[in-house]
């Protein structure tokens, strides 16, 4: 399976997705691609799922008649991502062609420290 990262997923999660083939929109050149575009571009080049840190692309893109899935997360700050890494794993190989499938990954909170 073919899998492209957007430019919000982070780096540490492509080595749990070793058994497939991930790319990183930024080491194709497509890190200024917007959404649709980066869909279109990643369908074209035969990728079968786009990841996303992007929780609002639900919202932003018509998948009705696309080959390519998407697999978009709640959260995409590693520690809090680290946690979920099996569920996104179980979504990315599950979601079928054309298909909006969301990963709930919890709320990063920024701590705040006392003086």
């Amino acid at each position: 399976m073919k899998v492209l990262f957007d430019q919000n997923v982070p780096r540490p999660l492509v080595r749990f997705l070793a058994p497939h083939s991930v790319k990183r929109a930024a080491e194709l050149g497509w890190d200024e691609l917007k959404n649709g575009l980066l869909l279109t571009a990643a369908e074209d080049a035969g990728f079968d799922v786009l990841l996303s840190g992007d929780k609002t692309i639900r919202h932003e893109q018509n998948m009705d008649g696309r080959r390519i899935s998407l697999v978009y997360m709640s959260d995409n700050h590693w520690p809090i991502v680290k946690d979920h890494v099996a569920a996104i794993l179980e979504a990315v190989v599950q979601v079928a062609p054309g298909e909006v499938r969301p990963v709930c990954c919890g709320k990063f909170v920024a701590r705040r420290f006392r003086k």
